[in-house]
């Protein structure tokens, strides 16, 4: 670093300039010593915005001159404390190591790309992730699954609470997506329009036909104005149409439809369950009826039963009724008796 020119008049004055602060050597001047020690800063090659003077540990006032230094002063160059904390680089007020570690640090949540969050909605299972395969099935409200990883779920009472509008196999509606002819080699959006030929990807709004589950671009249904499906041509109406992954209004729209669906479905069966109950009522008269009929001895309450016929008293006058009696029923094992005659025969044989 070169020292300032001198002046043509006036004595000069050897000065030591330190400089600790730029972790440099010391650099020795030879200056004027009427020069003011702000002519000395603006000498040096530095802004003097950001530096000042000190000799003994005490600044040195911009107005004061080289002469009042002692001889072979050492004069330090040091930084000038910046201020502020508005962004100038100054102090913020958090001078701690641990402020800044826990500031920088810290673990900032990734911020979730909305094209990406569309695209797995249309390419991958609601429930597992993984992507769709065959067979597809949507929920009511246009939401897209893996048929297997979704009747897994349910029977094994693994379903979220986000899904708790699927109670069975009547909650899901099979589909038939169209694969891509490069569906190999087409990435992760393996689907499209068999119509026009649009990537089932989020970009475009699909449909499924309830009737017959097939998926079909809104395009294709906009520029061909049918009532049957454009794939297997079976006829469907309006309510038919379930928008697939729709938007917040569309999903409330099918939601109060299946709401009302059900209801539909709970009253129709409370009906056909109001007429037995009243069928088996009448049914029920009806055989107390045909008992009351039938009753006999005077015993309310008692069903009438058939008399049991007994031989013994049917036996003719001046007949012994227990012989004759056992002419008609076989005879008791402890009636036989061991005599010289029957000796040899076993017991208990007819």
């Amino acid at each position: 670093m070169a020292g300032p020119a001198a002046p043509s008049s006036g004595a000069a004055r050897a000065v030591v300039l330190r400089l600790d602060d730029l972790s440099l050597p010391p650099r020795y001047l030879t200056v004027p010593s009427h020069l003011r020690v702000s002519d000395l800063l603006a000498s040096l090659p530095l802004p003097p915005s950001s530096y000042y003077l000190t000799s003994g540990g005490r600044p040195l006032p911009a107005a004061s001159r080289v002469a009042a230094l002692p001889p072979s002063a050492s004069v330090q160059l040091r930084l000038r404390a910046l201020r502020g904390g508005g962004g100038d680089g100054g102090a913020t007020g958090a001078e701690s190591r641990d402020c800044y570690l826990s500031m920088y640090l810290a673990k900032k949540p990734d911020k979730v790309d909305p094209n990406e969050t569309r695209l797995s909605r249309f390419t991958c299972c609601a429930l597992s992730g993984e992507p769709l395969a065959a067979p597809a099935v949507a929920d009511r409200l246009g939401n897209l699954y893996n048929k297997e990883a979704l009747v897994e779920a349910l029977l094994h009472k693994r379903l979220p609470k986000a899904l708790s509008h699927i109670r069975g196999l009547r909650d899901m509606i099979p589909i038939h997506l169209h694969p891509r002819p490069d569906a190999e080699a087409a990435g992760e959006v393996r689907f499209q329009c068999p119509v026009t030929g649009l990537e089932f990807n989020g970009k475009y709004q699909f449909l499924a036909l309830r009737g017959c589950g097939h998926v079909l671009s809104v395009k294709a249904l906009k520029e061909v104005k049918t009532s049957a499906c454009l794939v297997c041509h079976k006829e469907f109406e309006e309510a038919d149409k379930m928008p697939i992954n729709g938007t917040e209004e569309e999903v409330a729209v099918l939601r109060k439809r299946m709401e009302e669906e059900r209801g539909k479905v709970k009253e129709k069966k409370d009906k056909k369950v109001g007429n037995g109950l009243s069928g088996s009522k009448h049914a029920a008269t009806a055989m107390a009826v045909a008992g009351v009929e039938k009753l006999e001895n005077g015993k309310k309450g008692e069903a009438a039963t058939a008399k049991r016929f007994k031989a013994a008293d049917h036996a003719p006058a001046h007949a012994n009724k227990e012989v004759y009696a056992s002419i008609f029923t076989s005879s008791r094992k402890s009636d036989f008796q061991e005599t010289y005659s029957c000796r040899s025969l076993p017991l208990g044989r007819n």
